[in-house]
């Protein structure tokens, strides 16, 4: 369990909650020193409110219950620094921009990694360590995080697919057996051809793993593990290519990084490997017959 991401939590969800969540979660945000010494019962006192509607915001924010939340809670108050996310503005000057965007890809990362349940993702790398087949699947923006993670896991010689073609990944997943995973990228969650191949393999018994921002949704509705990212906060600029790429692309990293862990000797092998098939493509050929090859790379470049 993350020991910090409470407020995250609370900031991400408070506008999809119902009015008496609603009402505790701001209570929480507004007084998070003081929200943190309470029972349940004590909190919806304090907000108007029940200590079983204390307990149901729980259940919303997918936290094991009012002591965990509290946890995460100390945990972010030990935090010195926020420098929030700060949007781009007309005529900004290089600099500027750099800045800017250079603080809010850190602050999504750091969001990001208070997220991450480590049950969740414990329960996803083994999964991945054993699976027969993986199959990424994303549309639009989310197509470049099933590609990247694609390119890393074949470069441990897992049998990995990324589609964007969701009838491609329809009829693949059709024929995908209990051996299989499936995992399917969605910065909204929202995207509903990824539900729906989600909702496919799950019928099939095939593991399903989400990737989507953090709360309930109509893609992690059909997973059987839930990874979640930050939800970016640049009210102007947000979009698929900015932080939530970002904070995608970092979970991705972290699944692969702890797969290759576990199996470090025959992940260091097969990365020389796919470094050497590489390096043969690009370095031209001193007994004479790999020259071409370099001509026809640089020439496709």
């Amino acid at each position: 369990m993350s020991t910090n991401g409470g407020i995250v939590m609370l900031n991400e969800m408070i506008p999809l909650l119902p009015p008496s969540e609603r009402k505790i979660a701001s209570y929480i945000i507004e007084h998070p020193r003081e929200a943190i010494t309470l029972t349940a019962m004590e909190l919806g006192k304090r907000s108007s409110t029940s200590g079983a509607a204390v307990i149901r915001l729980c259940k919303s924010l997918d936290v094991k219950g009012f002591q965990e939340l509290k946890l995460r809670i100390a945990g972010d108050l030990q935090k010195t620094t926020e420098a929030g996310y700060r949007d781009i503005e007309p005529n900004e000057s290089v600099m500027s921009v750099i800045d800017k965007m250079t603080n809010n890809s850190i602050q999504t990362i750091r969001e990001t990694s208070e997220l991450l349940a480590i049950d969740q993702l414990e329960k996803a790398v083994q999964v991945l360590r054993m699976a027969r087949r993986i199959h990424f699947i994303g549309v639009g923006a989310s197509s470049i995080i099933a590609m990247d993670a694609q390119q890393k896991f074949l470069r441990i010689n897992k049998n990995a697919y990324a589609f964007t073609d969701m009838h491609m990944a329809a009829t693949q997943v059709a024929n995908a057996d209990p051996e299989d995973v499936v995992i399917g990228v969605s910065f909204s969650g929202e995207t509903m051809e990824v539900a729906k191949v989600l909702q496919l393999a799950k019928q099939n018994g095939v593991h399903t793993i989400s990737l989507t921002k953090y709360g309930n949704s109509a893609v992690t509705e059909h997973a059987s593990i839930r990874l979640y990212t930050s939800a970016t906060k640049e009210p102007t600029f947000r979009s698929g290519a900015t932080s939530s790429r970002i904070a995608q692309l970092q979970v991705i990293d972290i699944l692969f990084m702890c797969v290759a862990s576990l199996q470090y000797d025959e992940t260091v092998r097969h990365i020389d490997a796919t470094r050497d098939a590489v390096e043969f493509l690009t370095s031209s050929n001193k007994k004479g017959n790999q020259g071409t090859v370099h001509k026809l790379t640089v020439d496709s470049v």
